[in-house]
């Protein structure tokens, strides 16, 4: 068995291309959805971040605001900024480029961003919303991850899902959305002892842990779905995953690669928030009851 790639950057562009048409719709109602980057610091990744976002911002027609601040920003002016812009109904969506410099404290400024403009779906509000179905915006990552595994055809529910890495922006929340659709749901993390006895029963494999090559083939169920998170750069500067991509495929019944994986869907998915915010301030779906948040990017997908 050969593995079936799912596609990120396909997925990626056939959603973007419904965007269009979504702020087309309410740019002849006289409002042009806008998304702030704040980057606090020079760090060279968080550049080529922001320029991606950006860029998929001018791809749809989202305004962009970039707000770069100096590495030695106090705290006080990052949430000057960010009140600012909650006040500012030309913005749509705030989102903070990770990392912030050490002296900054994170948790004060993910939760001074208006939850009804948390595109990036951090705040505490957002975040505990997961666990009753009931957040305004999900978080970027496992929601286009979540559409990554609508493409399979696969219904989740009652299948064995493993989700290796326990962070908060991807593993902990991943795993919440996974149990509303009533998946059975293992974390696993750093302290789990016996990785292997955990990812070889699972149907479905999503890996978050930064460890390039963590997951081989013997670890890996026949048949099974592998959603790779993982991005990191090796010495000689290629870009893998932390599965064993050549390895797995051999084995799996889906496998994202890396990169064109996951990693296209996170932008966009943060594309698709804004848009949904934008499209709240209109009510142009009739209603601020946003419950049935994955409906939207399905019917446009």
């Amino acid at each position: 068995m050969t593995a079936r790639i799912i596609d990120g950057k396909a997925l990626s562009k056939r959603l973007r291309e419904g965007f269009k048409q979504r702020v087309g719709k309410l740019v002849e109602q006289g409002l042009q959805p806008g998304l702030a980057v704040i980057l606090v610091g020079d760090n060279p990744a968080s550049r080529v971040y922001v320029g991606n976002k950006v860029k998929a911002c001018e791809e749809c027609g989202v305004r962009s605001f970039h707000i770069a601040l100096p590495d030695d920003a106090a705290e006080a002016e990052v949430l000057a900024t960010i009140a600012r812009l909650n006040a500012d109904p030309a913005v749509h969506g705030i989102l903070i480029q990770l990392p912030l410099p050490p002296h900054i404290d994170n948790r004060n400024v993910l939760e001074a961003i208006s939850v009804h403009k948390d595109v990036d779906g951090f705040h505490l509000y957002n975040v505990g919303g997961l666990v009753v179905g009931n957040t305004i915006f999900p978080p970027c990552t496992p929601y286009g991850v979540q559409l990554l595994l609508d493409t399979t055809g696969t219904d989740v529910a009652g299948k064995n899902v493993v989700v290796v890495g326990a962070s908060n922006i991807v593993g902990k929340p991943m795993a919440l959305m996974l149990l509303q659709r009533e998946a059975t749901v293992t974390i696993c993390h750093a302290k789990t002892r016996d990785l292997a006895q955990h990812t070889i029963l699972a149907d479905i494999l999503i890996v978050a842990a930064g460890k390039p090559g963590l997951i081989v083939s013997q670890m890996v169920k026949q048949g099974a779905i592998v959603i790779d998170v993982g991005i990191n750069r090796l010495p000689d500067g290629k870009i893998v995953g932390d599965v064993d991509f050549e390895g797995v495929k051999e084995k799996a019944s889906w496998i994202t690669p890396v990169p064109g994986g996951v990693g296209p869907m996170t932008v966009t998915m943060l594309i698709e928030n804004t848009l949904r915010s934008a499209e709240r301030a209109l009510h142009v779906r009739g209603s601020d009851d946003y419950q049935d948040w994955e409906a939207p990017v399905l019917k446009g997908a």
